[in-house]
């Protein structure tokens, strides 16, 4: 039974320090981990965006994992610097990066914004930058990944590069409330990535692609093409499908939009802005960030 099982107040505190254990534990072993080095540059699409990332210190060429964050959320975030710190410990350059993302939008809006990070035919992209670094050979394959807005934006990434080899997205559907319906662009077969290149993790939760655990489902099958009726999860033999995050599978038993939040409010999507969860960061677990960068690390060239 997870810890943070049954839904007691007692039981949740209890839950919240094993959660600062867990995190602690994890940072121990985080010293042993191979040397990287931080950096920072910039992209241009229209105005001036910024770019955060770290690559392994040791000489090399190295695949690349580019990472955008969702809707109002800073692109350096804790939650995307959890991503970035599993990519580059499994020898990618990593980077997470800044866009126009404080509103949602249409289908030609989000392209738009996708097209400025991954344009593989203009100099001043995000993808450009990235590839011209020392360290980086894009060559060797790009695979991105990010939450809600940022998750679409990582599916309609081969869009606009065709070496994205996979793509990973978190809180991802085609329908965000009642305003957006983003299906031309969403659904299986409307953008480049195949089904069978995607992993979706949704929470149960996840009131922007619906609030119950079957909605984020179909959404999950909508996007990846991938149908397994009344199921939690459901991959292909190359690990590609979905996961639903349970609320009991997180630290604060709260698996909503961003289930990778720690000490979040239930019924408050994405109050979990004041850390990132202990299972998610450092679990081994099918939903986590670790079997996500292991997936995604399949698909590139050493």
């Amino acid at each position: 039974m997870h810890p943070c099982a049954p839904h007691t107040t007692p039981r949740r505190a209890l839950c919240r320090l094993g959660s600062f254990l867990v995190a602690g534990m994890a940072l121990l072993g985080a010293l042993s981990a191979q040397a990287q080095t931080t950096f920072t540059t910039t992209y241009r699409n229209g105005s001036t965006y910024n770019i955060y990332g770290k690559e392994p210190s040791a000489a090399g060429k190295y695949p690349v994992y580019v990472h955008t964050v969702g809707t109002g959320e800073a692109y350096d975030s804790a939650w995307a610097k959890a991503a970035i710190d599993a990519a580059v410990a499994r020898g990618f350059v990593a980077a997470t990066v800044q866009y126009a993302n404080a509103s949602f939008g249409s289908c030609s809006t989000i392209s738009g914004r996708a097209k400025g990070i991954f344009n593989a035919t203009s100099t001043s992209s995000a993808i450009a930058k990235l590839c011209a670094r020392g360290k980086a050979d894009c060559s060797k394959g790009i695979v991105t990944g990010g939450l809600s807005q940022g998750s679409i934006i990582s599916v309609l990434a081969k869009n606009y590069d065709s070496r994205v080899q996979a793509s990973m997205g978190q809180g991802t559907g085609s329908t965000y409330t009642v305003a957006y319906n983003l299906e031309s662009c969403m659904a299986n077969g409307k953008h480049a990535q195949p089904g069978e290149r995607i992993r979706i993790i949704n929470g149960e939760r996840d009131m922007f692609v619906g609030g119950t655990e079957a909605i984020a489902r179909s959404q999950a099958e909508l996007v990846t093409g991938l149908k397994c009726t009344g199921r939690q999860s459901c991959f292909r033999s190359n690990g590609s499908g979905w996961y639903i995050v349970k609320d009991l599978e997180v630290a604060d038993l709260n698996a909503d939009h961003c289930f990778m939040g720690n000490l979040g409010v239930p019924g408050v999507q994405c109050s979990g802005i004041l850390g990132v969860d202990p299972y998610y960061e450092y679990g081994n677990n099918q939903w986590g960030v670790k079997a996500t960068m292991d997936w995604l690390k399949t698909f590139v060239k050493p």
